[in-house]
């Protein structure tokens, strides 16, 4: 895909539906969506906002997911609405999440039915008034979906009791939105598209502003620093990393979309039995993940059993890569782990090792039209 033209995140992901249209661009728990698919159910969720609900262009629509089909949809949907995403971790507490739904002055919330009942004791303290509830298998098709939604319900019993006093299924705010259409949003590339929430050092969580332009911007100097390496609508990804951050975020949603790449998305990369399972049918091509996921998944045998005969990037971030893990993937997955370095604040990558010269034990170099000071 030619990105010189493209400025804003909708420029984007709007080209990459059109352009990959019949090819995969998400799998979860064994269902796939393809990229004409996440342009059908987004622009249904854009037309949701934009229709039935009090919300307008520049609100804030707080997203509080694991990785699962739902997020890339709510995720383009509202930004193609002309709201501001704030990514919202799922596993914060009542306090962190009222106060990052308070400082971002969120209007509205998309909470997975298992995590729900930490926002809904908290929800009358915040501006949000309005609440779209999905449970996990809400985008899997037929008999898939309810049978996976009853047992996570019903027999494993992961849905707690919660009530908010205005709250709407996902799967019926997409029916509502599939009965309108969506009226183009105008967006800058200096507009604000993410509110990021990093804890940073200090205090409390911070949201970052990122601009449109700084998301874009970054995505290219991603894609230019891989090259040669990426070939277009082949890429196959491994996102074990949570979407909610900025890495995985700029990683899986943006650089890759433009691509035309599938990700795999891991619900819950803890669970290294599921993580497995979800790579077995596919032959990744590339791998974001940090040091302790590495670790872990080269001492599971399962993992080392896996055709990694395709694997030719791994992206290490998040945390320093040991020379023992690092070594230790090299020989269990055949491809050496390059490391790079970015701040919430920069949208996502500062530096990395360039495909063809990777040294261990180092970040790499800084991308193009980027500068760093180092300071004593």
């Amino acid at each position: 895909m030619d990105t010189s033209n493209l400025h804003t995140v909708p420029d984007v992901f709007l080209a990459a539906f059109q352009q990959y249209k019949d090819k995969p661009a998400f799998t979860c728990l064994g269902q796939t969506l393809t990229y004409g698919e996440i342009d059908r159910y987004s622009e249904q969720f854009a037309s949701y906002l934009q229709n039935h609900t009090n919300l307008k262009a520049g609100d804030r629509v707080a997203v509080q997911l694991a990785n699962i089909l739902q997020y890339p949809v709510c995720m383009f949907g509202i930004l193609r609405a002309g709201m501001v995403l704030v990514n919202t971790n799922p596993l914060y507490t009542e306090r962190e999440v009222q106060h990052q739904l308070t400082d971002s002055g969120a209007k509205a919330l998309v909470v997975m039915a298992n995590l729900a009942d930490t926002a809904s004791r908290i929800i009358a303290n915040t501006d949000v008034d309005q609440v779209i509830v999905t449970e996990a298998a809400d985008l899997h098709s037929f008999p898939k979906r309810p049978v996976i939604n009853f047992v996570a319900k019903h027999i494993k019993k992961m849905v707690p009791e919660f009530s908010f006093p205005n709250q709407i299924a996902f799967r019926k705010a997409l029916k509502l939105g599939a009965a309108g259409g969506v009226t183009a949003a105008p967006v800058e590339p200096s507009d604000v598209a993410v509110l990021q929430y990093t804890g940073g050092t200090t205090g409390v969580a911070k949201g970052a502003m990122l601009m449109h332009s700084n998301i874009v911007s970054n995505m290219k100097q991603m894609d230019e620093r891989l090259g040669a390496s990426t070939e277009i609508g082949k890429e196959i990804f491994v996102a074990p990393l949570p979407l909610y951050h900025i890495y995985a975020f700029t990683t899986h949603c943006m650089m890759l979309m433009s691509t035309g790449s599938h990700s795999i998305l891991i619900p819950n990369p803890r669970d290294l039995d599921s993580v497995v399972r979800a790579l077995k049918p596919f032959q990744i091509t590339g791998f974001v993940g940090l040091n302790t996921l590495f670790n872990g998944l080269c001492h599971h045998e399962g993992f080392k059993s896996l055709d990694f005969s395709k694997l030719k990037t791994t992206a290490s971030g998040g945390m320093a890569l040991t020379t023992d893990v690092g070594e230790l993937w090299s020989r269990v997955t055949g491809c050496e782990a390059s490391e790079g370095y970015g701040m919430t604040g920069t949208s996502q990558v500062i530096s990395t090792n360039p495909p063809d010269d990777i040294r261990f034990g180092t970040v790499g170099t800084a991308f193009n039209d980027t500068e760093i000071q180092i300071v004593d």
